[in-house]
This record gives structure tokens, sequence and C-alpha cells, in this order.
């Protein structure tokens, strides 16, 4: 089975392509109100379309169902997705409703309520810096910021103040996500092998919502950016690349392919 995260790991908005060091041609898969959003190279299209074709692939992604369901991905659907960084799981594009009922039981069990987290979000913001502020199918929130001008000293202390609530704080780009520490990647895909007997797992991810996955991983794959590359965050089953950007998508496409023949 392979389970990869999605922005930034596989797909690449026009900001983050980093495009110095790619020469092959680029594919969009995602638009929004006919805007083009999102692309990875036609090479790594063409080997994640295989890879679709020979393993379980999952997308994994901390985006809503909404937001997934506006990429287009090559190779066949997949059979299952796991949106909402494993809160809304997807069966067959639909979502699971038992699943996810269980995924709501442990928060309401383990952690602060969302609506006390987007109070301290907002109370705090500065609005010279903020942007936006959203709540993902009601499971987490986040801001959307300029990032030059976020204060380091803000998000280590919201990083402080929501670890003892159960809660941990990630910062992607110009979005900061409050996510609950139980909402996790790992879970959801550890669920998906069970249902389809996968005895082992390849992963791919850039942030620091992506480390359960790659530790729960027989084998992964990390990009030279991102939250993960600037702490220099690595396991020993984990490949670190120097390569960024959409280059680093294609060699964790093309490790993906190679790790499923």
């Amino acid at each position: 089975m392979v389970a990869s995260d999605l922005d930034r790991t596989l797909i690449y908005s026009e900001a983050a392509l980093g495009l110095a060091d790619s020469t092959s041609p680029l594919l969009c898969v995602e638009t929004y109100r006919d805007r083009p959003l999102s692309y990875m190279t036609h090479t790594a299209a063409g080997l994640l379309a295989g890879v679709a074709r020979t393993a379980v692939f999952v997308p994994t992604t901390t985006r809503t169902r909404e937001q997934y369901e506006r990429v287009r991905l090559p190779g066949p659907a997949p059979r299952f997705a796991v949106c909402a960084n494993g809160g809304q799981p997807l069966v067959d594009g639909e979502p699971d409703a038992g699943w996810h009922a269980a995924v709501r039981r442990r928060l309401a069990a383990e952690c602060a309520t969302l609506a006390e987290v987007r109070t301290r979000l907002l109370r705090t913001a500065d609005p010279a810096w903020l942007l936006k502020e959203r709540v993902a199918e009601d499971l987490f929130a986040y801001l959307v910021v300029e990032r030059g001008q976020l204060p380091d000293a803000w998000v280590a202390d919201l990083a402080e103040w929501a670890a003892p609530r159960g809660w941990t704080v990630s910062l992607q780009g110009r979005k900061l996500y409050a996510v609950p520490e139980p909402l996790t990647k790992s879970a959801a895909v550890a669920e998906v092998a069970r249902r389809t007997g996968a005895a082992r797992v390849l992963a791919a991810g850039d942030s620091l919502l992506d480390a359960d996955l790659l530790l729960a991983a027989d084998l992964a794959w990390r990009p030279g950016h991102g939250e993960l590359a600037d702490l220099d965050w690595t396991a020993p089953h984990v490949t670190a690349l120097a390569a960024r950007g959409v280059t680093a998508g294609e060699e964790i496409a093309r490790a993906f392919a190679a790790a499923c023949t």
C-alpha cells in the first residue's frame, strides 16, 4: 500500500513548484473556478499512474473532502482516501460514517474543544498578518497568514498552549494548522491497511502532520523542503531527499514505483 500526502509532496502550487531543478513539462492536476492551482511533472504523473495500478494507492491529506475532490490524480480513482488529516476517510468516494463517528468520539474524550482552540487563535492573532481563519470538517482550524510577518514567538507560544490540551500546531507555507493530536494520518492509514490486508506500507510527506505517517510506514520519503526538512527530521527507514519543489515530487513518485515492482 502507498499512502502519500499531496500538497508539497506529490502536487505543487505555482508558488511551491521550485522549477529551477526541473526540466519535465508540468501537468495541471487541480483547478478551482477555472483557475489552475496545482501541478506535478508529466514524468511524476506517469509513475504515479503505474503505482496506482499495481498497489493500493491512498491519498492522505489534511485537505477537506471538498478540497480533495478538486484534485484529479493520474491513474485509476483511488478506492480509499484519507481527508481532514484522518478525520474524514472516503471509501469509493463517499464518507465512511462509522469510521468518522469513532474519530469524533475519541476527540471528544481526549482533547479540548474546537471552540476553545478557535477562541485562542482569534483572540491572539494579529490582523496585520492574519488573512483568513477556517474550520475544516468541524474537526480542526487553520489560519491563512502573511508568512513573512508571522512572528516565530507567536507560533511557539500557541504550540506550548495547545500541547497540554491535546492539540498540535503545524505551519505549512501560508497555512498554520491547529489539529487535535489523536487526529492522525497514521491511524487512518492503519485502518485502510487492515481492510485491504496490506502487509507493507510506503509513505511520503513534508510536514509535522506527516511525521506519524512516515514513522508508521515500512519505507518512507520526505522532500528537501517543508517543516520536516527544516528540522532535519528523519528516521532509519525514512529517506531524506535533497530535491525540493516539484522535482522532489517526481523523485518520490519514482521511489514509489521502484518499491512497488
